[in-house]
């Protein structure tokens, strides 16, 4: 009697698939993550040059409110970041506009931390929550 010829994946060939797998999730994943989180900074960094055009181009004496869509990062959809206009003081140039990660967000654990920029141009960031912020450079760089 002949036997049915039945194909089918090995144990050892199932083992060998998941552990690729398993080393392509072990890198991929990582650098998902600080590729979605650099993009965000840079989104808070465009809100905030956004933010400091308008508030350069408003005429008013005290410090500017931010228009709807203006005052959040990224411009459409769930903040990830929140923009605030602060008032001018000896130090500024006038005016500073700060960006802070929301509460709720993804960046709220974020090493950066808030970010300001100032009248000056003068680009900084507040620590994060682990109370230290990494050079600003670090931070804003977009590359």
């Amino acid at each position: 009697m002949a036997r049915p010829h039945t194909s089918a994946f090995t144990l050892l060939e199932l083992m060998i698939a998941l552990a690729i797998a398993a080393t392509l999730l072990a890198f991929a994943v990582p650098s998902y993550r600080s590729h979605v989180a650099r993009a965000h900074r840079v989104d808070a960094a465009s809100a905030l040059y956004r933010a400091a055009q308008f508030v350069e181009g408003s005429a008013s004496d005290g410090p500017a409110t931010l228009p709807m869509g203006l005052d959040q990062a990224p411009q459409f959809g769930t903040p990830i970041y929140r923009l605030q206009v602060l008032p001018a003081d000896d130090a500024n140039g006038g005016y500073s506009v700060e960006a802070v990660p929301a509460e709720a967000g993804p960046m709220r654990d974020d090493a950066c931390g808030t970010f300001t920029l100032d009248a000056t141009g003068l680009r900084g960031n507040r620590s994060g929550t682990n109370g230290t912020a990494p050079a600003s450079g670090e931070c804003w760089n977009t590359s």
